[in-house]
């Protein structure tokens, strides 16, 4: 969330531009989607929430009840017409598809929301990796999201060097530094309390 407070900051935006759709999927990478639309939200931007599979896992739900008290609406499905979606909304996080997903896994409504959001021309910002790709080589498929924004957690994947978007951030200070030795990371320099680094 706070990647999307230095691309896009508030006092820039018009009342639309304010409003932001967080499409989660059910692993990790959706929980990581709640995480933002619940910051956002405490940021001042207006995010709504489409969580098509919801996962039974008790830290999902956790994050879907907090969601749900402070007021984020969550759709109960996503419009296949690209432009209704275009004109309701400012951007789009993806936050659908992790690390080893593919979207076969996990079907269904993910996979069509997928489709609908390569088809949008507001910005898309990705978390961790952009859905669809594989975090190891880089590769794609057919259902790969091509981001504007992509905000890396923790490290950037291998993945990230062929990403073209116009911003790139690492977030979170929170890689041990055995783990940084161990696989050789070469990870920004934070500024102060800073917990997101632009590269």
């Amino acid at each position: 969330a706070v990647a999307v407070t230095k691309v896009f900051p508030l006092p820039a935006l018009s009342r639309k531009q304010k409003t932001v759709l967080v499409v989660c999927g059910p692993e990790q990478n959706g929980a990581v989607g709640l995480v933002c639309a619940r910051h956002l939200r405490v940021f001042e931007y207006e995010p709504t929430i489409f969580y098509p599979t919801r996962s039974l896992d008790p830290l999902h739900q956790d994050l879907t009840t907090q969601c749900e008290k402070m007021d984020i609406p969550f759709l109960s499905y996503l419009p296949t017409e690209v432009q209704l979606i275009n004109d309701a909304y400012g951007l789009v996080v993806d936050a659908v598809l992790g690390p080893g997903v593919e979207p076969r896994e996990v079907g269904g409504p993910c996979t069509r929301a997928l489709a609908t959001l390569k088809l949008l021309s507001i910005p898309l910002v990705s978390l961790d990796i952009p859905s669809g790709w594989d975090a190891e080589t880089g590769e794609d498929s057919e259902d790969g999201l091509r981001p504007d924004v992509l905000v890396s957690l923790g490290a950037p994947k291998r993945c990230a060097g062929r990403f073209s978007g116009r911003h790139h951030f690492v977030a979170g200070r929170f890689v041990p530094d055995d783990v940084r030795r161990k696989f050789a990371l070469s990870l920004p320099g934070y500024t102060g309390t800073d917990c997101v680094a632009a590269l």
